[in-house]
C-alpha cells in the first residue's frame, strides 16, 4: 500500500512538471510522448512535410493496441507527417476530449480506431466542419458520413477462420458422438464482433442444427455471447459460470473464442476447475498476442488469428497520404461496409490462423516476434 501510493504521489509530481513545461499531454490519456511506442519509428523519420496526423487509439491495456500504435506512429512518420498518438484506456468520453482537442489543433487527418463509434457522432461532425478527412482504422465508425474510408482485415473473414479451425480439429464434418460447445464474442459496440460472429455462425450452425455440437448453455446468438469492452474478466467469470451450471457431470469440449484475452480467461477459469492435458478442449483466439503464442506452444490455447498490424498500418498510412494529396487510395471493398449512412470504401487484410503447427512460419520467421521474447513472455 505504502509502495501504491508513493507511485500516485510520483506519477500527480510529473504530470504537474509537464504542465509547467508545456509538454502536451493531455489527462485523458496517453500521448504520442508518453506510453509504450513513444519512440517507435524515431529512426526511420522523413524529413517532415509540415502535416499533422491525430491517431486515437483505444487502449494500452491489450498488447494488440500497444503494437497498432507503434506501427501507425512509424509508418506516418516514415512518409514525413508529424503524429500525435493518443490512448483513451477504453474511457469514451477520454477519447472524445481527445479528438476534440485534435481538431481544435487542425490536424491534416484523423486515424481513429475508435471505443464506441457510436458516441463519436457529434465530434465527428466537427471534423467534417472542418474539413479534417478521417480514416476509420480497424473499427468502423458508425452513423456518420464523416468518415472517408476504412482499413481493417477482413472481419467476417476472420470468424470464418475461426469456424473452419474448430470443424478441422474436432472433425465435426464426420463426427460419429455430440461435442459440447460454448461461444465468447466481441464487444456489441464493435461492428466487427457482429460480423466475426456471422463468420463463425455460418461455418458452425449447421453443425448446432443437426446436434453434432451442443451448447449446454444455450447462448448462441451474438446478444447472448458478445462482451462489453472485450473484457478478460467478463469471459473468465461466464467460463466459470458455464462450467458450475453445465458442466460438473460433463466436460467442455471447445471454447469459440473471438479474443486472445478471452483465452486467457478461459484458460484461468479451466484451470481453476481442475481440467488437465487430459480433458482440455479446444480454445481459439483473435490477435495472436505473444502470451497467446506462448499458451498455444504450451498446449493450453490451440490456435488464434494472426493480423499482421504492420500491413494495415501500411495501408491506413497509405489512405492518409492519400486524402492529404488529394488522390484516391488504395480499396478492394466498396460494398460491405455500411456504416448507415453510408457505405464506406475499405481495405480489408487478411487474416491468417495460427497454431502450434505454423507459429514458427508467421510471427518468427517473419521477423513479427522474437522467439524469446515469446519464452519470456509472461
Amino acid at each position: 500500500m505504502k509502495k501504491r501510493i508513493l507511485s500516485m504521489i510520483l506519477a500527480a509530481t510529473m504530470v504537474f512538471a509537464l504542465a509547467l513545461t508545456g509538454c502536451g499531454s493531455n489527462d485523458s490519456g496517453s500521448s504520442s510522448d508518453s506510453g509504450s511506442g513513444s519512440d517507435s519509428g524515431s529512426e526511420e523519420k522523413a524529413e517532415s512535410n509540415g502535416k499533422k496526423v491525430g491517431v486515437a487509439m483505444p487502449t494500452q491495456s491489450s498488447e494488440r493496441w500497444i503494437k497498432d500504435g507503434e506501427n501507425m506512429k512509424k509508418q506516418l512518420e516514415a512518409l514525413g507527417y508529424e503524429v500525435d498518438l493518443q490512448y483513451a484506456e477504453d474511457d469514451i468520453q477520454a477519447q472524445t476530449s481527445q479528438l476534440e482537442t485534435m481538431i481544435a489543433q487542425q490536424v491534416d487527418c484523423l486515424v481513429i480506431a475508435s471505443i464506441d463509434s457510436e458516441a463519436l457522432v457529434n465530434v465527428l461532425d466537427q471534423a467534417k466542419e472542418a474539413n479534417i478527412p478521417v480514416i476509420a482504422y480497424d473499427r468502423l465508425l458508425m452513423s456518420t458520413d464523416a468518415v472517408s474510408y476504412y482499413a481493417s482485415f477482413d472481419n467476417e473473414g476472420v470468424g470464418r477462420k475461426i469456424g473452419e479451425y474448430i470443424e478441422e480439429k474436432a472433425g465435426l464434418a464426420t463426427a460419429t458422438e455430440p461435442q459440447t460447445i460454448e461461444f465468447f464474442m466481441g464487444s456489441p459496440d464493435d461492428n466487427n464482433a457482429v460480423l466475426l460472429h456471422k463468420g463463425v455462425m455460418g461455418v458452425l450452425q449447421k453443425y448446432l442444427d443437426n446436434g453434432t455440437l451442443v451448447c449446454k448453455s444455450g447462448r448462441t446468438s451474438f446478444e447472448d455471447t458478445c462482451i462489453l469492452r472485450w473484457s478478460q474478466e467478463t469471459a473468465q467469470q461466464n467460463c466459470e459460470n458455464f462450467l458450475t451450471g453445465f458442466y460438473a457431470d460433463e466436460d467442455l469440449d471447445i471454447a469459440c473464442s473471438a479474443f486472445d484475452g478471452f483465452a486467457y480467461g478461459i484458460k484461468a477459469a479451466l484451470e481453476a476447475a481442475g481440467y488437465s492435458e487430459e480433458d482440455w478442449p479446444i480454445i481459439t483466439g483473435q490477435d495472436a498476442e505473444v502470451m497467446a503464442v506462448k499458451n498455444i506452444i504450451d498446449g493450453k490455447q490451440t490456435a488464434t488469428i494472426f493480423k499482421d498490424t504492420g500491413l494495415l498500418a501500411e495501408k491506413c498510412a497509405g489512405m492518409v497520404k492519400a486524402v492529404s494529396e488529394g488522390s484516391e487510395p488504395e480499396v478492394n471493398d466498396t460494398e460491405t461496409y455500411d456504416n448507415g449512412k453510408m457505405v464506406v470504401p475499405s481495405y480489408l487484410c487478411e487474416p491468417l490462423s495460427l497454431d502450434k503447427d505454423n507459429y514458427k512460419e508467421l510471427v518468427i520467421d517473419s521477423g513479427y516476434y522474437k522467439e524469446e521474447e515469446i519464452m519470456n513472455a509472461k
